[in-house]
């Protein structure tokens, strides 16, 4: 794996009914932000040139984090 690509996950059907996909986030992920089943997360997309950029953050849960 070169050093400017990262983690690879691979995009799976959400469901058998679903038109959408889904991934997994990588554990290192997960564990540095401190993410739990059931959280929520606020996906924005940037197109830079011939790539896209994806800002993921999550979102407090109520009565703080």
């Amino acid at each position: 794996m070169n050093a400017m690509e990262g983690e690879v996950t691979v995009l799976t059907p959400a469901s058998s009914k679903s038109r959408s996909l889904r991934t997994t986030l990588p554990m290192s992920i997960v564990k540095q932000f401190k993410l739990k089943q059931g959280d929520r997360l606020s996906w924005k997309l940037q197109a830079r040139g011939d790539e896209i950029v994806i800002v993921v953050k999550p979102i407090e849960r109520e009565g703080g984090k």
